[in-house]
């Protein structure tokens, strides 16, 4: 009976990581063709999205159902920022035509998407499961997309957990490189407000912002080079 026990938790158990591996599988691999079909050159088709909805709400009723503990940090990051991702491109879909995510009241801090196994708002997604979790990564403020065009631009692909470092470096060198996001001017450099809003990420252990945005670009700052903010762009990152 004892043995009977042990063989009927292990096969239950053997069960759910295969239904849950298939669950994760099927969410990261039908996120990418999502991507891939709606998002051009950093801009979202949210009109066709709008008329043909049924592809991002399946993805959003898999979502839903997924729970992923946080000891699996890839595939719990890589999951919740496409969760952000997609959920934003909900919000925007659900109130289209629109011009900008703040024209709908409580965009980021009152509407809430039931997903993960949470009900939960686009900020405490940000804020409570990925940056409280991760302190120490900056490199979120890179691939979580606002849909505003001050955000560095999202990406025609999914996270995936086995490539997700490869892909947080790639979009935080792309965005930190580039003349419009890290605006150099004579001895003073304006940067996004994402840097005013979120200081403290950035200067983590003494560094300043100069010292971080040097880890990512080919030409650096001088180190005595005065930082400044140029104004967030909030206009609905849509293609044309």
């Amino acid at each position: 009976m004892r043995l009977q026990k042990i063989l009927t938790t292990f096969l239950l158990a053997t069960t759910f990581q295969i239904g849950f591996a298939q669950d994760t599988s099927e969410f990261f691999t039908k996120t990418d063709t999502f991507f891939k079909t709606y998002v051009k050159n950093g801009r979202v088709a949210y009109k066709d999205i709008k008329a043909n909805p049924e592809s991002l709400n399946e993805l959003l009723n898999l979502a839903m159902a997924i729970s992923i503990s946080k000891s699996d940090a890839n595939t719990y990051q890589a999951f919740w920022i496409n969760g952000y991702n997609l959920s934003v491109i909900k919000g925007i879909v659900d109130n289209y035509p629109i011009k900008s995510p703040l024209d709908k009241a409580g965009f980021f801090d009152k509407i809430t998407y039931d997903i993960g196994g949470k009900n939960t708002t686009l900020n405490d997604i940000e804020n409570k499961l990925l940056r409280a979790n991760f302190p120490k990564e900056a490199r979120f403020h890179f691939v979580l997309v606002c849909a505003g065009l001050g955000c560095p631009p999202i990406i025609g692909n999914a996270y995936l957990p086995n490539i997700l470092d490869a892909q947080l470096q790639k979009q935080t060198e792309l965005s930190l490189n580039n003349s419009n996001f890290v605006r150099l001017k004579d001895k003073k450099v304006n940067l996004s407000q994402i840097f005013e809003w979120y200081n403290k990420d950035f200067t983590q252990e003494g560094k300043s912002l100069v010292d971080f945005v040097n880890q990512y670009r080919k030409e650096k700052l001088d180190s005595n080079t005065k930082v400044g903010y140029y104004p967030y762009d909030w206009t609905l990152n849509e293609t044309k």
